[in-house]
């Protein structure tokens, strides 16, 4: 059983649920709880303040935002209400978001490493509660702070996590980020190349790949019985495979799963299509990329990520049974 492990919240659930799992969580002994967003459902910041004031020990982490919708100053001040509300708690997870849907409210990506690198010297030098002047292709500030009045005013202790898919800003990851968020829906193989660059990068920096951490999203379906957990898994990537196609490449699903799936399901998709276009998802594609079946079974595939550079499986419950699947990685 790995020493820690953390849990993976989205919007399959009602929101005040939420709540209760995290807090069921931090009983169970789970070192953080992060929220997702990533489609336009349900933004992190709110869930996160959520979970952070019915809670008291378990960190709280954004899985991940992105980091071109917030300004700069704001994003800064965001994070910075967070850790008031839960100090030293408080987890930065950003991303560079994904296409069609940053393009379809209107964002360019243009040169996503350098936007990356900006928004986190930025970001960073903020949370040092520096008084900062920045000039660069994305981030523009003239002698801002934090301005604190009523409160701390010592440097906050906001890790930032960058959640890197492609080569490149995997190892920009390892040079400028306190760790990465690797990715979910791939198979544990996938991390031996991503801890290379990752190395790579940390190398620029002067440090080494110990000092980069490495959370890891790991879809999981937990359920007495095999046949349902894999039924429950089958529905959710059907959805990431045809709507986020970094992921699809990243996991290398063959094109014509990919196509069935596609034309079969709308944007956003109904509960009717999903049932129809998960059935295009093969069963040993499942096995392969999730932590899918019994409780024994999940265990023992989460152990895999783990032995291949995770540091903290963050588990993404598929299906009803949140408390099942938090009751099977249970630390206390």
């Amino acid at each position: 059983m790995t020493e820690r492990v953390a849990l993976y919240l989205q919007d399959s659930h009602d929101l005040r649920d939420g709540l209760e799992y995290a807090k069921y969580a931090e009983e169970k002994g789970f070192e953080a709880v992060w929220q997702a967003e990533s489609r336009l459902v349900r933004d992190a910041i709110v869930p996160m303040a959520g979970y952070a004031a019915v809670t008291n020990k378990i960190k709280v982490g954004s899985g991940v935002i992105n980091n071109w919708t917030r300004n700069i100053g704001l994003l800064a001040a965001t994070f910075l209400t967070l850790d008031d509300l839960a100090p030293n708690r408080i987890i930065c997870g950003i991303g560079a978001w994904w296409d069609p849907l940053a393009k379809n409210v209107g964002i360019e990506r243009k040169k996503p490493l350098l936007a990356m690198r900006e928004t986190v010297e930025v970001m960073r030098r903020l949370l040092n509660m520096e008084r900062v002047t920045f000039h660069g292709e994305f981030h523009h500030v003239d002698n801002i702070e934090l301005d604190v009045v009523h409160g701390r005013r010592e440097p906050r202790n906001i890790p930032i996590m960058i959640g890197a898919t492609g080569d490149l800003m995997m190892e920009m990851t390892g040079e400028i980020a306190d760790g990465c968020v690797m990715n979910y829906c791939v198979a544990p193989e996938y991390n031996d190349k991503a801890l290379e660059l990752l190395e790579k990068g940390a190398k620029k920096s002067g440090r080494k790949i110990e000092d980069i951490d490495r959370p890891q999203l790991i879809v999981c379906s937990v359920d007495d019985d095999h046949d349902k957990a894999i039924e429950y898994t089958k529905e959710l990537l059907c959805q990431y495979l045809a709507q986020q196609p970094h992921i699809a490449k990243a996991s290398n699903v063959s094109q014509e799963v990919i196509s069935n799936i596609q034309a079969t399901l709308g944007w956003p998709a109904t509960k009717e299509q999903i049932n129809k276009a998960k059935h295009f998802v093969p069963d040993e594609l499942v096995h392969k990329i999730t932590a899918s079946g019994t409780p024994d079974e999940a265990r023992a595939k989460v152990a895999e990520y783990t032995k291949r550079g995770c540091t903290c499986p963050i588990l993404y419950p598929v299906g009803g049974n949140f408390k099942l699947l938090i009751d099977t990685f249970a630390q206390s």
